[in-house]
């Protein structure tokens, strides 16, 4: 497996990251922040980037055990591109057990 060291960085348009200094991101450190923001906002194009970059083991763990928030539609996307179903992500099995509003 190739591990990416702190010098390399994904081929990422700054836009992804407006609120950011781009280039003082770290991309290693920042990977949870980087791999939501992508699979909210990114395109088929910058998922593969995102494998390629951190490897599928790192982004699907991340997806199974450490992002707490997606949006409903970016959950529903992770289900089509990532052999993984909703009930094995945080972020939705975290939503399931909120009390939900009646009204």
């Amino acid at each position: 497996m190739h591990l990416n060291n702190s010098n390399n960085k994904p081929d990422f348009a700054p836009k992804w990251f407006w609120d950011f200094d781009f280039n003082k991101i770290d991309w290693q450190v920042s990977y949870k922040t980087i791999i939501a923001r992508i699979v909210e906002r990114g395109n088929e194009k910058e998922w593969r980037e995102l494998v390629r970059f951190y490897g599928k083991d790192k982004v699907l763990n991340a997806l199974k055990n450490e992002i707490a928030y997606l949006p409903d539609y970016a959950i529903e996307e992770v289900t089509k591109y990532f052999p993984i179903s909703k009930e094995e992500m945080l972020c939705y099995t975290k939503r399931q057990s909120r009390p939900q509003h009646w009204i």
